[in-house]
């Protein structure tokens, strides 16, 4: 069982990037790319550059921007916060995902992830496509950002598995209450969430002309979102939250126009 849920998460993985190799088969780059510059050399000062937009980022709502949006984030992550303890028991008490989270397990999700600007710049380089190699950076460059946040995020909240709960919880003390150790399950966002929404949020915008890019990309990224609430890694709060950065990362901070 193990082995067909790897090999059917390879396939959906394989999905995705060969719509994009196809993509770039089939429609010439632009002539003029005019999303952020982006290269191997300029790639560490890029990172560097995005983390100080996004810890600056509570600077730019006391000046009076963004601040709808940010209204809406937090208080949409909030309900959903304080709906946890309540949605979380039913995917702890089911075995109705059993086969859907053998396919896309935290190892299986993160290869996915991983394999999709790793494929694009493959093929940014066999098909001699700029485009494409700068599209693999960006998707990159995003990963980076929303990774970088996501480690101080974890220490800070030490927020518990849903899976070290028994039954039906209670699940009220899930914050400050698990590991500090960034680089274990658990905490506030999910990493998982974060990572394939910024990829997926790259792809879909560099390849949206082809409309089904973005279908596979999103939904993709949906699917490895939502399997960290249906194993019991996440609560659906953190997914949400992770999903969302994960986003916003990637349009707001990595992709706007220079």
């Amino acid at each position: 069982m193990y082995w067909r849920g790897l090999l059917f998460s390879a396939s959906l993985c394989l999905c995705c990037t060969n719509s994009v190799a196809q993509s770039t088969k089939s429609v010439p780059p632009p002539v003029i790319d005019s999303d952020r510059s982006v290269s191997w050399r300029e790639f560490p000062s890029n990172i560097l550059e995005d983390q100080k937009a996004i810890w600056l980022f509570p600077v730019s709502i006391a000046h009076g921007q963004h601040v709808l949006p940010a209204i809406g984030i937090v208080g949409f992550t909030s309900a959903f916060i304080a709906t946890d303890p309540h949605s979380a028991p039913p995917f702890r008490t089911t075995n109705a995902f059993h086969d859907f989270n053998q396919v896309l397990s935290s190892t299986n999700s993160g290869a996915m992830i991983a394999a999709v600007p790793l494929t694009i710049y493959g093929v940014g380089l066999l098909r001699k496509s700029s485009y494409a190699q700068r599209t693999a950076l960006l998707a990159a460059e995003a990963f980076a950002g929303g990774y970088l946040l996501n480690l101080p995020m974890k220490v800070i909240t030490a927020r518990r598995q849903p899976a070290t709960y028994s039954g039906n919880g209670p699940y009220v003390d899930s914050f400050f209450n698990g590991s500090h150790n960034p680089f274990k399950s658990g905490g506030f966002f999910s990493g998982h969430a974060a990572a394939s929404m910024a990829v997926a949020a790259v792809v879909a915008h560099r390849y949206r002309r082809h409309r089904w890019v973005p279908i596979v990309a999103y939904g993709l990224a949906g699917a490895i979102s939502f399997s960290r609430v249906t194993t019991s890694s996440h609560f659906p709060a953190d997914a949400v939250m992770g999903s969302t950065i994960g986003f916003v990362i990637a349009r707001y901070v990595v992709l706007p126009q220079r």
